[in-house]
């Protein structure tokens, strides 16, 4: 059902956690599931220096979250508008079809932060 690379990324999630001083800020919820997912992001020179997320949820909304913090380290905010539900679950070699809202629910978190991150900067 789950690809090795979801497993590792539930059992051993990457950037857990959350930023104090936080740029940007994204906390969303899915309803269907329940699930929540919380990210906080660093931001210099326009780019992602640091992310950290909270996710409470089932294992692909753990691993999605994990995977979605090392694909954008780096990225301008730019780039990491770019990167979307489906770009996340292919980088975890793919997802069960009732499970790609949990994906969704990490890109949705960090567009949030990106555009908390813009608002304060006016």
């Amino acid at each position: 059902m789950y690809t090795e690379k979801v497993i590792d990324h539930f059992t051993n999630p990457r950037n857990v956690g959350e930023i104090p001083d936080a740029d940007g800020i994204g906390d969303v919820g899915n309803a269907v599931c329940g699930d929540t997912t919380k990210i906080t992001i660093k931001v210099e020179d326009n780019r992602i220096k640091d992310i950290k997320f909270k996710t409470f949820g089932c294992g692909a909304a753990i691993a999605t979250s994990s995977m979605l913090t090392e694909m954008v380290i780096g990225m301008t905010l730019e780039e990491a508008l770019q990167v979307d539900d489906v770009a996340v679950a292919d980088m975890l070699g793919g997802l069960p079809e009732q499970k790609m809202h949990c994906s969704n629910m990490a890109a949705h978190a960090l567009h949030t932060a990106i555009e908390d991150y813009k608002k304060k900067q006016g």
